[in-house]
């Protein structure tokens, strides 16, 4: 792991040219007495030339990104005869500040230390410290170093980035000067690592320690070659030559036993490396790692890396794409040890261990699939993803930060794994929708058996949802279904039962779940006003749902029968449910409401002329004699509902692809079909008629 330092560029700059954008000031200080060149050291930087005249004070300047190392402008002021109160506002903006000593005057060395470093902390923000660059000027005068002496001043002071030794005389580390001052702001020092203990500081540890456990695609608490060299290529952009990376690990076994482990680079050989590269003035290659991993000069997770720019139009949902899911369940198989095909608690919390947070809580068991053990499913994992990114996809792409996603699936950032799909309203002009997650609201009654609806669809039976904790409980429940032979995610949301307010979230679903209890003569009524205040003129489709059917059914006190209300409003019939079974409880009535959903935007030709036939036939008279009255009776006789029962069950059951709905040869047998059937049914018409 390694970083080349920049070239510096040679190029005249034109003082007059730049103004002051943002960026590194540097202030040279001098000798009350006696000059210490730091005028000079700012000439000879701008002309690349001694001067011959040194005025008493440089203009300020700014040098141009282009030709500086970092790619940074760089803002200069000399500091010279300027007041207190005017020295204290320009301390207090600055960004990296070098104090110029002369090697061959004790005295303004001995002034670094009584007067300078004092000054400067006084006018500074004590928690942000601003580095210093100690500047050793003149050293073409004397035939020894400086450093001797300045060595116990820098280890007494950690705000000391580092000293440099040069002459403006003979412009002898000139621009080393400027890249070290540069280097000092844009690669700090102070935040990784403590000169005290000589170690890196615990945010720098802790940071590091993510960007391992990331990068350790196998989870096996090494990184071997191959991860090593994708590391080093998201990281740089370049891979390690092989006896480069043999060099490395050899390092790191010489100083450190358990530092590599089955030829692979464990977790306190990677801090040791980067310790190292600290030590040896090198943290530009530790920077440049922490902030690939989108870490800020705070050692924090920056905002723009974890939140990128998503538009989200309104009617429109969020899902996440196949790169996405393809990241996630190799995330899931790095973690899944034992190879159950679920995550147990210690699976789970490896797996969030790069996380500051434990951002599933227990009501996620209550939420998806487990196994007998409680243990979050492969299917239940995935489905607590598409349900974080359908309802609050914010705080996946957040999640998704933290997994490393943008690093990983080499992607510019999370928003790429995240799908926007387009306005329903077009989705049902054109009667085709690409969308994979369909939201339920199920609405009921205190009592009606909402919650055991919602876990029926997790295949927990009574029995099993007894042993839930209340404080566990969920309001949601999310898993796959299957319609047409295409999986999609059906997301159950329990709407909470005071129906004199809804919310518009409340309201905006795909379709509305009516839910009663047959065993209860007062629960229905609350679904039918439910349905009349807010649904009756909507275009969401509705369902009635009877649950607790294994229970005796109640007669209902509402004015009429359910069945009847359904029929008046043109709803199915209301369907049965229990969640009291032996085993699992049937899936059926959870792939009607994902068809009815997807119906809304295929609808077969063989439903319309149903429709039409049960809508559009009205009787005339009430002599009950006529064929108006004889057709509207047969209509509503129990042989024609059993029959469009029966008919409806095989178009639902039948795996129709989208190619078979767009082919000519199956609107034909549809429309042959439906012939057949109007042909019966006024055949038996005329039955009835010729009995009479």
């Amino acid at each position: 792991m390694t970083a080349k330092r920049p070239k510096l560029k040679k190029k005249k700059i034109d003082a007059k040219l730049y103004k002051m954008t943002k960026n590194t000031s540097e202030y040279g200080k001098n000798d009350i007495k006696k000059q210490v060149g730091k005028t000079s050291l700012i000439m000879s930087l701008v002309s690349e030339e001694f001067p011959d005249v040194v005025p008493y004070r440089a203009e300020e300047i700014t040098i141009p990104a282009d030709v500086t190392p970092e790619r940074v402008p760089t803002h200069i002021v000399d500091y010279s005869g300027i007041s207190l109160v005017c020295l204290g506002l320009c301390l207090s903006q600055a960004n990296v500040i070098c104090i110029v000593y002369s090697v061959n005057n004790k005295k303004s060395i001995e002034k670094v230390t009584s007067h300078w470093i004092p000054l400067i902390t006084e006018n500074t923000d004590k928690d942000s410290r601003v580095p210093l660059i100690l500047v050793g000027n003149k050293s073409d005068l004397v035939e020894h170093s400086s450093m001797e002496t300045i060595l116990p001043i820098m280890n007494q002071y950690s705000e000391i980035e580092t000293c440099v030794e040069c002459s403006a005389k003979n412009l002898k580390n000139i621009s080393e000067l400027f890249y070290y001052a540069q280097k000092a702001v844009l690669h700090p020092t102070g935040p990784l690592y403590c000169p005290e203990k000589k170690d890196m500081k615990p945010l720098c540890v802790k940071a590091l320690t993510r960007i391992f456990k990331v990068s350790d695609l196998d989870n096996d608490g090494t990184l071997n070659d191959n991860e090593l060299n994708f590391f080093q290529r998201m990281c740089f952009n370049t891979p390690l030559e092989p006896q480069a990376l043999e060099d490395v690990k050899n390092v790191v076994r010489r100083n450190l036993i358990d530092g590599v482990c089955d030829n692979g680079l464990t977790l306190k050989g990677f801090l040791f490396l980067h310790t190292l590269f600290i030590q040896r003035g090198r943290h530009e290659t530790t920077w440049t790692v922490l902030r690939r991993f989108g870490y800020d000069d705070d050692l924090e997770l920056n905002q723009d890396y974890l939140f990128p720019p998503l538009k989200i139009p309104p009617d429109c949902t969020t899902e996440l794409n196949h790169k996405a899911y393809l990241f996630l369940q190799g995330v899931f198989d790095k973690h899944d040890k034992d190879r159950d095909c679920a995550l147990s608690p210690e699976e789970l919390k490896d797996l969030f261990d790069v996380f500051p947070y434990m951002p599933w809580g227990p009501d996620v068991n209550n939420t998806v699939c487990t196994n007998d053990q409680g243990w979050i499913t492969y299917q239940g994992y995935l489905s607590q993803w598409t349900l974080t990114t359908y309802l609050d996809v914010q705080r996946c792409l957040e999640y998704l930060g933290y997994l490393g996603y943008s690093i990983i699936a080499e992607q510019e950032c999370q928003a790429s794994g995240i799908t926007v799909t387009r306005d329903k309203k077009i989705d049902l002009q054109k009667k085709q929708t690409q969308r994979s997650v369909f939201h339920c609201n199920v609405f009921g009654d205190i009592g009606s058996g909402k919650s055991g609806f919602l876990q029926g669809f997790l295949g927990r039976n009574l029995m099993r949802q007894k042993m839930i904790r209340e404080e566990h409980r969920s309001y949601y429940s999310i898993s796959t279904t299957y319609v047409y032979g295409q999986e999609k995610y059906l997301l159950l949301h329990e709407v909470f039962p005071d129906f004199d307010y809804l919310a518009d979230a409340d309201m905006a679903c795909d379709i509305v779940c009516l839910l009663y209890d047959v065993n209860n003569p007062y629960s229905f009524e609350y679904c039918a006003k439910v349905f009349k205040q807010y649904f009756m003129d909507s275009k969401t489709p509705c369902m009635m749902i009877a649950a607790k059917s294994d229970l005796p059914e109640a007669r209902q006190t509402y004015g009429c029968s359910p069945l009847e209300f359904c029929r008046r409003h043109k709803m199915p019939p209301p369907q049965s449910f229990t969640c009291n079974t032996a085993g699992a409880p049937s899936r059926d009535i959870y792939t009607k409401l994902t068809t009815m959903i997807v119906l809304r935007f295929v609808k077969t030709y063989i439903i319309y002329v149903s429709y039409i036939i049960h809508a559009r036939l009205r009787c005339m008279c009430t002599c009950n004699r006529c064929t108006f009255c004889l057709c509207q009776n047969f209509l509503n006789s129990e042989l024609l509902q059993t029959v469009r029962a029966k008919l409806y069950a095989v178009v639902l059951r039948r795996h129709i692809s989208q190619a078979d709905l767009k082919s000519s040869t199956f609107w034909l047998r549809v429309s042959v079909g439906a012939t057949v059937f109007a042909v019966l049914g006024f055949a038996m018409c005329r039955v009835l008629l010729k009995s009479r």
